[in-house]
């Protein structure tokens, strides 16, 4: 397989010189699988360079799994350009949402109206096909893929992703608060609660467990998080604590908090890595651009 980063960014997008080196655009990732497949995790500002890239080799087949629907990991879509070409195909995977009663189908459709976009989606030139996704049950991508769907926890419904080809796998958070107790010890739900997040702990853990790469949500500092408890994000720590959990080889710390520049991000990684060595897992910044091939 091979991983390449379009969009690193949380929450916004923040150009500039203080984030060229890593990049400003949000979340958007390649896969492309051993056969050739093209898999897109999330369709952030990221997604408008990698349509470039797409501009030489089309009709395009983009098999786009969203983890969920807030606007930074969605709001690149309406300028994914192969939509406007025909002869391509978008199958564009995601949850249902439990707010609105609807499928995936409403990304492109509240997107897609005239008071927030210049195109209605029936001018779209290319065929879109939608699939709402049922946690735990893979969906195939051609045929030597699956991407499993595992839901995380967010202020609203988010799935991760496993990506598996051939035997090596690729786990994708999205945005991804580790689970935490809503009562004090000294309340009578405390014990009860706290049984129901072991359980669901280790239920994240078997569906990712043996991965090769987690790309995991790493928005915060510890000290950060203390003042953002609540806001659906990881921490460094956190996903350091989730790839070693996993046995993971690699872990890209990703969705980069949008204040922070470059040299920010690069002293709190120094910070890391002095807290906690490598010691066999190798980490990284995710930077647009980058990626592998394994």
């Amino acid at each position: 397989m091979k991983i390449k980063f379009w969009g690193v960014r949380g929450s916004i997008p923040v150009p500039g010189p203080k984030t060229v080196k890593y990049g400003g655009n949000t979340t958007c990732i390649e896969i492309r699988t051993d056969s050739g497949e093209l898999v897109i995790l999330d369709g952030g500002t990221g997604i408008f360079q990698l349509a470039q890239s797409l501009l030489g080799e089309m009709p395009v087949t983009a098999n786009v799994f969203l983890s969920h629907s807030h606007w930074d990991h969605i709001h690149g879509l309406p300028f994914f350009v192969p939509l406007f070409v025909p002869g391509n195909r978008l199958r564009l995977h995601g949850a249902y949402d439990l707010v609105s009663g609807r499928g995936v189908e409403q990304v492109m459709d509240v997107q897609l109206q005239y008071s927030f976009f210049p195109i209605r989606e029936a001018e779209l030139k290319a065929s879109i096909e939608y699939f709402t996704l049922t946690p735990g049950v893979p969906v195939e991508v051609g045929d030597s893929t699956t991407v499993t769907p595992i839901l995380l926890n967010h202020p609203v419904v988010n799935f991760g992703y496993r990506i598996d080809c051939n035997g090596k796998s690729v786990f994708f958070t999205g945005d991804h608060e580790p689970p935490y107790n809503i009562y004090s010890p000294e309340e009578a739900s405390y014990e009860e609660y706290r049984q129901i997040l072991q359980e669901r702990e280790a239920g994240i853990l078997d569906a990712i467990r043996g991965v090769d790469v987690i790309i995991a949500d790493s928005s915060y500092s510890d000290e950060e998080y203390a003042r953002k408890k609540g806001w659906g994000h990881g921490t460094f720590d956190t996903s350091i604590r989730l790839a070693r959990d996993a046995g993971a080889k690699i872990l890209y710390f990703t969705h980069h908090e949008p204040t922070r520049s470059d040299d920010d991000l690069e002293r709190i990684f120094a910070d890391v890595l002095k807290r906690h060595p490598p010691e066999g897992l190798e980490y990284r910044l995710a930077r647009e651009g980058d990626g592998m091939d394994f």
